[in-house]
Parts: structure tokens; C-alpha cells; sequence
């Protein structure tokens, strides 16, 4: 059975990094598809960054280009979502999700093409 597990959330000023962790088990990593969203109090999950093709081709979304990387090390099954200059307006509850290759139909950018997810971990900017 497929699980994801955050970590790395907390509390940072603006213009702060912090580094999330995705840890899996129960999946075949190298061949996994790996997204990180996040979510705003009263707001839709948004998507963040993909990582897919075994990392091959990182996708972002426009606010995250140029300050947040994703990263996965396919040895240590887990995957990263280095975040830099970080403004209040991220502040949200950040997951990682999942999907088997041979499963996945995509579009990378919608959350109803993943079956796993985690727990989420809280960041929190402040000006």
C-alpha cells in the first residue's frame, strides 16, 4: 500500500526558505509521478510543481518558476520542494501526491490525476 509523508513545514519570514520532504513507501519510485499542491485556508488545492519522467522534466506553476525547485532522489524514495523567497500569499498546507507511470493519464497539473497522498505540512510566511 502506497504512502506519502511531508515534512519540513513551519514558520519563516518573507523572503525565507524552507525545504519539504515527500518520503513513499509501498511504491515503485523511479517510475513514480510526483506532484506537490498546496492549499490556502478557504481556497481551492492548487498545483505547485511535477516531477514525472523519472524527474527528467520538472513542471511548475507560474508563481512558483524561478523560487521553488522540486526534486526527487529516486535511492532515498523521497522527493523535495526546495522553496525560496517565499511571500505571505504561500502560506498554505503543502501535499505531495502520487501515481504509478502506468497509471497515470495526466493532465500533471490536476489533482484527480493522482491516487496517493499525504497528510499535508503546514507553511506559514510572515511579513
Amino acid at each position: 500500500q502506497a504512502q506519502l509523508q511531508e515534512s519540513g513545514g513551519g514558520s519563516v519570514l518573507t523572503g525565507g526558505s524552507l525545504r519539504l520532504s515527500c518520503a513513499a513507501s509501498g511504491v515503485t519510485f523511479r517510475t513514480y509521478v510526483l506532484g506537490w499542491f498546496r492549499q490556502a485556508p478557504g481556497k481551492e488545492r492548487e498545483f505547485v510543481a511535477a516531477s514525472s519522467d523519472g524527474g527528467a522534466t520538472p513542471l511548475y506553476k507560474d508563481f512558483a518558476k524561478g523560487r521553488f525547485t522540486i526534486s526527487r532522489d529516486n535511492a532515498k524514495n523521497t522527493a523535495y520542494l526546495q522553496m525560496d523567497n517565499l511571500e505571505p500569499e504561500d502560506t498554505a498546507v503543502y501535499y505531495c501526491a502520487g501515481v504509478p507511470q502506468p497509471a497515470f493519464v495526466g493532465p500533471v497539473y490536476s489533482r484527480g490525476s493522482y491516487r496517493d497522498w499525504g497528510q499535508g505540512t503546514q507553511v506559514t510566511v510572515s511579513s
